[in-house]
This record gives structure tokens, C-alpha cells and sequence, in this order.
């Protein structure tokens, strides 16, 4: 499309009715229809229409004039002010953006080609005002030049102020993620979620849309009166909701990513709940709590079995208590699970038979595995990673604490997909004293 003294201008050819259909399906095929405006009727009779480009080259007028409709007028027209087709007034905003894109650099004098449309972002995530680009996005060398004002044209079609690019998360031991500001003096953001309130600076803080189910499922849990241990808190994903909505008497989040614990005491002040929570910064290797939690959450992919036997310390050593457990599980038929540190121990971890048992307490699911029956959704891939995980920490509470502990599988739950055939799923264990004999 061009501009002709602030008008709109697209290129179109004419023909009579009789031939338009005719016309249409040439232009389609050679891919040259204008799906963006509409076919219109001139005021003599005769239908206009539009074409991609500045012009239709000789030989496409010479193939629709010989070929397609022998004897049809066939000459080129430009059309003032077109008006946009249907499929161009309802388009997703993945399409405007590219139409607003391929417009601006074409009018700077740029050439469009399938590379630069396949570069664009087709999904993103939006927190308030900044927009978040995936990190496949936006990579031709072509982008370069067009930078700063780029920025400005995505942000515009959009509809945000703030722009960022999302990379690799940096394995730095606090997965801090690789963001690069585009557009904007500042990465800090609001997110409202499930009524809570959070707050924190994209450039430097993890957050997952994906893991909102999980996040539902702890505010539904009741944990009333209960301590709890979250090993890898961040930004409060699980904190929050096990204070706000589930009930819990206190919380102990640990975190060693310093701008993770600045949003996390801002968040928990926010949401009214920061007289409930120690937070402790650093590595919860060296965490010094024993003997205090009724429940302990391992919020941590791929993997947080390098926090299993802290969670052991600080279980309650009278009653027990909960571990969920998070971990990415690859499902391929056939995949031997074996956890660094695990031995085949050959034995029941709990000593008693095993039935199907309804929880009644609102601790998780409803199903133990060991009665033989898989939930519908699950995988087998899952069940024997969460033996796997089982016969572990029965041998780390065994070491921790100097004696037997009855372990009993809750529930396995999916989180969401991480990557093909990679699934992030949590595992509820039960963890309870075995009582002393005679």
C-alpha cells in the first residue's frame, strides 16, 4: 500500500463481472490477491481488484487478457482509500502486527520477505503495559537497522508502552531470566492472579503463566494452623497462595536470587499476609531449620532433588507431614528412572497393605498408586518417577533422622507441558514417623 497526499493507495486490476471470479482465482494462485481490502465495483460496471505491490508486472495482465478470460478488459487501476476486507477488520493481533510491520518498513523503502513475516511473534506474554516477545522472535539481521523505531511500531500495533525480549534463562543457580528491554525505562510489572497481587521486575524475576493451575490447586488446599517450607519461593508463586487462600499459620520462603526477595517482601506486604512469613536469603542447602514443617514445597524444575534432604530436616519430627515435589518428567516408552543417590532398597516403604484411599484431609488427590490404579490423566512415565522419588526420600528421612518413615503417594498431578515429550508434574508425598515397637 502507498500514500498519496495522506490517502491510502493500493493497486488494483479491472475487469467485468463476468470475468471477476476468474481474475480472483488467477490472482490467488499466484499468490498476488490483496486479501487485506475488498473487491469493489467501479462506477461504470466493471470490478477493481486489488493486488499486492506497487504494480502487476506485464506478464500477469498478458496470462489474464490470452489465457485466463480471453477478450475481458484488463487494465490497472488505483483505488483511493480502499476498504479494508472483513478478514483484514477482524484480524488476530498477530496479524496486525504484521500488517503493521510490513506497511512501515515498506514505506521506508525496505523489501518484505517471507523470512522477515515467519521472524514475527506469533504469542506473547502480556504483564499490564510491557509486552513480553519470545526469544525465537525478531531474529533476522535485517531487524537491526530498523532499530530503535521498530520497537515503537510493535508496541503501537499492540496496544502497550513497554516492550521486552525474553531469552535463555541464565544457569546461574537462580534462573535468572535473560531479558533484554526493548522500549521503556523500567522492567517492573503488576499482575493480579487469582486475588492476589504481585509485583516484579521481568528483567530479573521468573513468572509462569503456565503454572497457574498448580497455583489454584495450593489455594485449595487446607492447611489451617499448619508451618510450611518453601524451599524455592521467588516471587511468592506458592507462597501467596498457601498464606492467602489455603490458610497457612506461617510460612519459612527460602530464595537466593537478591531482586526475587525484594518482590517477594513487597508482594507479601502488599497482600497483608508479610507478618507471616520469614524469609531467608540464600542457599537452603545451609537452611538451619530442623523439625518445623508440616508441609514443605519444592517448587523447582527441571528438577529439585538437590533440596530432597533439606526438606526431610525440616519436617516435623513427631508427626510428619507433606512434600510436594515438582519435576520435569520425560515420557518415552521404556525410560529407566533412576535418582543420583538412589539405591534399590527392595523394601515396602509403607509397612502396612495398601488400598485405594480417598483423602479425606484435602491434602492433594484421592488415589494412592500403590492400590493399582493410575488417575485417567496421568502416564505411566510419571507413576514410576514417582516411585522413583518415594524409595529416595524414604532412604533420606532414614539417614536424617535415624529411623523408619511410612511414605505414601497422594497424588501425581500435571502441571503443564514444559517441551515435547517433557511434562512438568508434582508429586504429593506423605511422610509420616513409623511409631517405635515395644
Amino acid at each position: 500500500m502507498e500514500k498519496e497526499g495522506g490517502k491510502s493507495v493500493v493497486v488494483a486490476v479491472v475487469t467485468e463481472p463476468q470475468f471477476a471470479q476468474r481474475y480472483r482465482e488467477y490472482l490467488e494462485k499466484e499468490k498476488l490477491l490483496d486479501r487485506q481490502h475488498r473487491v469493489e465495483k467501479m462506477p461504470d460496471g466493471t470490478v477493481a481488484l486489488p493486488v499486492r505491490g506497487e504494480t502487476l508486472p506485464e506478464q500477469h495482465l498478458q496470462e489474464l487478457r490470452s489465457r485466463v478470460a480471453p477478450g475481458s478488459t484488463c487494465m490497472l487501476t488505483q483505488l483511493l482509500n480502499p476498504v479494508p476486507s472483513k478478514k483484514a477488520q477482524v484480524c488476530s493481533p498477530a496479524q496486525r502486527l504484521c500488517l503493521r510491520v510490513r506497511r512501515w518498513v515498506e514505506d521506508r523503502g525496505g523489501t518484505w520477505s517471507d523470512e522477515l513475516e515467519a521472524d514475527l511473534p506469533r504469542s506473547w506474554q502480556l504483564h499490564g503495559n510491557l509486552l513480553l516477545l519470545s526469544e525465537d522472535s525478531f531474529q533476522a539481521t535485517q531487524w537491526r537497522s530498523l532499530e530503535p523505531e521498530l520497537w515503537e511500531i510493535v508496541a503501537s500495533a499492540l496496544g502497550v508502552q513497554r516492550l521486552a525480549k525474553r531469552g535463555r534463562v541464565l544457569p546461574d543457580g537462580t534462573r535468572t531470566p535473560s531479558v533484554t528491554l526493548l522500549l521503556g525505562d523500567h522492567g517492573w510489572v503488576e499482575h493480579m492472579d487469582n486475588g492476589i497481587q504481585y509485583k516484579f521486575d521481568v528483567t530479573q524475576c521468573m513468572f509462569s503463566f503456565g503454572n497457574i493451575t498448580e497455583k489454584l490447586r495450593v489455594a485449595s488446599l487446607s492447611c489451617v494452623g499448619e508451618v510450611l517450607v518453601d524451599l524455592y519461593a521467588g516471587i511468592g508463586y506458592f507462597t501467596l497462595p498457601f498464606l492467602v487462600h489455603a490458610g497457612a499459620a506461617f510460612v519459612h520462603a527460602c530464595e537466593w536470587n537478591p531482586y526475587a526477595v525484594v518482590a517477594l517482601r513487597n508482594n507479601l506486604e502488599i497482600n497483608g499476609v508479610l507478618d507471616r512469613c520469614q524469609i531467608h536469603f540464600g542457599d537452603n542447602r545451609k537452611l538451619k531449620l530442623t523439625d518445623t514443617a508440616d508441609r514443605v514445597n519444592l517448587g523447582l524444575i527441571p528438577s529439585s532433588e538437590e533440596g530432597w534432604p533439606i526438606a526431610c530436616q525440616v519436617l516435623r519430627k513427631d508427626v510428619g507431614g507433606i512434600l510436594h515435589i515438582h519435576q520435569n518428567v520425560e515420557s518415552f516408552s521404556g525410560k529407566n528412572f533412576q535418582l543420583s543417590g538412589c539405591s534399590n532398597m527392595g523394601k515396602e516403604q509403607w509397612p502396612y497393605p495398601q488400598k485405594i484411599i480417598t483423602n479425606k484431609r484435602g491434602n492433594g488427590t484421592s488415589r494412592d498408586f500403590r492400590g493399582g490404579m493410575l488417575p485417567s490423566a496421568s502416564k505411566p512415565e510419571w507413576h514410576r518417577w514417582a516411585k522413583s522419588a518415594e524409595t529416595r526420600i524414604a532412604e533420606l528421612l532414614h539417614q536424617v533422622h535415624g529411623k523408619r518413615w511410612r511414605t505414601r503417594i497422594l497424588h501425581v498431578h500435571p502441571v503443564k507441558s514444559y517441551a515435547p515429550h517433557v511434562d512438568h508434574v508434582v508429586l504429593d508425598l506423605e511422610c509420616r514417623p513409623c511409631p517405635l515397637l515395644g
